[in-house]
């Protein structure tokens, strides 16, 4: 009996133990409904654009918030800018612009990303890949306002260029502004350079479209 109420005891602090040790955070989000875990993950990718849309340096949390890394606001950001584009395109090359689109943000998101890491990057590779998929979000901008403008009559090249040209700046502000919180500042230039290129050719599919 002595033994019996001894593991009875023990089993009790143990469960006792492993509950003081379950957070309380995960077994609210075990039971939370699903529509509150999508608000939940749409407001974080929400929170990470609100940081491009205005990348400072010195502002409070920015690379603590970005490495707390997600795939799913990139893949939004893509998807809706290869919808875009395939929409404006004529109607025999739709698919293949979309898949060219997805293809080139994600391949050269993940390419830049390679590069930063053989720079001696601090963050993981997922992380700079989550970075560099929502400083697309500007070029995003861009090709919807081509779209609208285009839709009205009030698009030419010259406000093409313009636009996307303001796109190509924000973004390109937005990478530089994170990288140089990742990369020793004597590699940083060969850190920037790919980025550079890599939304110069994204900059150049919308304009052609």
């Amino acid at each position: 009996m002595a033994e019996a109420m001894a593991m009875a005891e023990f089993d009790g602090g143990i469960g006792m133990q492993t509950a003081e040790r379950t957070p309380q955070s995960m077994m609210n989000t075990l039971d939370e409904p699903v529509s509150e875990t999508i608000m939940r993950d749409l407001r974080s990718v929400g929170a990470k654009l609100k940081i491009v849309l205005n990348p400072r340096g010195d502002q409070d949390g920015v690379l603590t918030k970005l490495k707390d890394w997600d795939l799913w606001g990139p893949l939004m950001v893509c998807l809706t800018l290869s919808i875009v584009l395939s929409v404006s395109a004529p109607a025999d090359q739709g698919a293949l612009v979309f898949a060219a689109v997805f293809v080139v943000v994600w391949c050269g998101a993940a390419l830049v990303t390679l590069n930063a890491q053989l720079l001696g990057g601090t963050i993981s590779f997922f992380q700079s890949v989550c970075v560099l998929g929502y400083c697309v979000f500007p070029l995003l901008v861009s090709a919807v306002v081509c779209l609208i403008l285009s839709l009205f009559n009030f698009m030419n090249v010259f406000v093409r260029v313009a636009v996307v040209l303001v796109g190509f700046v924000w973004a390109t502000r937005a990478s530089k502004v994170f990288i140089s919180e990742i990369i020793s500042d004597e590699r940083k230039m060969l850190a920037v350079y790919p980025v550079f290129f890599f939304y110069t050719f994204i900059s150049w599919m919308i304009v052609i479209h």
